[in-house]
């Protein structure tokens, strides 16, 4: 049988701590979101991944729909800070675009979180990224890049003219993003483990010259 010492002082109660029982929840639910979906996740794992009461996430979010929108918030911002982040200066045109492209397959990889919360997203018609109060933000960092490095390339004779910034952005993007999307499927078909190491140098080796190709002047 248990006893207990009524003379001996109560531990004092733990403080909640709510920046970090908020930054819990967002990161238990985008790994939630990135495994099921928004459809599938739900708010009993999200809360049981970060280890504290159901009722926090409406209390800190209101729904599993407005947790779903701060993940996106979160990744999007991270992916913003990423790309201001990156430093062509003193690099010719083309060893930026190179490292350009490179950089964007290496993001890919090491978030496969961000592919498979973008494929949500794209499943939904982009309903939440719509509503991302500094849209403009998010597509401008990069963009201002790639301007600055095809007028530079042009002038140089190094690159042809009449490349647009936002095209070449897409590109870029649809060539590393598709691989890692398409992951399973396209292993399947090719009978290849396209996870692999050697098949990872061999996609990012073919996506930086596939694209510096297509810059030649």
């Amino acid at each position: 049988m248990v006893e207990f010492n009524l003379n001996e002082p109560c531990a004092a109660p733990r403080r909640r701590n709510p920046a970090s029982t908020r930054r819990k929840l967002l990161v238990a639910a985008r790994r939630e979101f990135a495994r099921n979906g928004l459809a599938g996740a739900r708010v009993d794992e999200i809360a049981a991944q970060a280890g504290v009461n159901k009722q926090l996430v409406y209390h800190y979010f209101g729904d599993k729909d407005a947790i779903y929108f701060a993940v996106l918030e979160w990744m999007y911002d991270e992916i913003v800070q990423y790309e201001r982040n990156f430093n062509v200066d003193g690099l010719s045109p083309d060893q930026a675009i190179r490292k350009l492209v490179q950089s964007s397959f290496d993001y890919l990889e090491l978030h496969p979180d961000v592919v498979a919360l973008l494929n949500d997203e794209n499943r939904h018609a982009a309903a939440h990224v719509r509503n991302l109060t500094h849209f403009a933000d998010i597509r401008t960092p990069l963009l201002r890049v790639f301007s600055r490095t095809l007028s530079q390339g042009v002038r140089e004779g190094l690159f042809r003219k009449g490349i647009s910034p936002e095209q070449l952005y897409i590109s870029i993007t649809a060539l590393s993003y598709f691989y890692f999307s398409g992951m399973p499927t396209l292993s399947a078909i090719l009978g290849k483990d396209l996870k692999s190491r050697s098949a990872l140098r061999a996609r990012r080796k073919h996506v930086v010259d596939f694209v510096m190709q297509s810059l030649r002047a």
